[in-house]
């Protein structure tokens, strides 16, 4: 095996500047092997540094361990969405709800449906999975919120259950073409304009 260039695992000097491009590596490495098809239990270290090219000892620099390399990968997978235009209150709910198990890498419908039951088991998995999904619920509050105050939602609405309205179907559908009969194209503007006859204000 070649190792990369960069004197991955030479002792460094205090305060001599971590190398960017191991990094890429490694969390590339990491997702790679699992949209490949390895599980979190049978992936290694070892795996993963081969992958990457480098020493297991770069990699132990880094991160203390596998689930805290994993974090940055799964993290760096699923970026925050991006603010919706805010125009009306309908077409942030479709911008954000489009986006929703939507990801530009082809990787992330390979790697998520298998991350699920490792979720349910790992109390630390859960977390992560829940700080990946947030930035985009707290979004959706916001614009619930803003369509409360401008009186074109109902006061009493629920947000938790109205994000998870708006959401759910489409990242079940995404993830595993729960209903082979849904068309994804407009899906998010169905999803939205259906549950808004439920919550607009009357």
């Amino acid at each position: 095996m070649v190792y990369m260039t960069e004197t991955t695992d030479a002792p460094r000097a205090p305060g001599r500047p971590r190398s960017i491009r191991a990094d890429e590596a490694i969390l590339e490495a990491a997702l790679d092997l699992l949209a490949e098809g390895s599980t979190i239990e049978a992936l290694s270290i070892e795996a993963i540094a081969t992958r990457a090219g480098v020493g297991k000892a770069t990699i132990y620099r880094r991160w203390t361990g596998k689930e805290a390399l994993l974090q940055d990968a799964l993290r760096r997978l699923k970026p925050p969405p991006s603010e919706p235009p805010g125009r009306s209150v309908r077409e942030d709910l479709v911008t954000l709800v489009g986006a929703s198990g939507h990801n530009p890498d082809p990787r992330v419908g390979r790697i998520m449906p298998c991350l699920m039951p490792t979720i349910n088991r790992s109390p630390e998995q859960y977390r992560l999975y829940q700080e990946l999904v947030e930035p985009r619920r707290r979004m959706l509050r916001e614009v619930l919120r803003r369509g409360v105050e401008t009186g074109e939602l109902r006061a009493d609405l629920d947000p938790e259950l109205t994000v998870a309205l708006l959401t759910a179907p489409l990242v079940m559908q995404r993830l595993l073409r729960a209903n082979p009969n849904l068309d994804e194209q407009d899906l998010p503007e169905r999803l939205v304009d259906a549950v808004i006859a439920g919550i607009a204000a009357r």
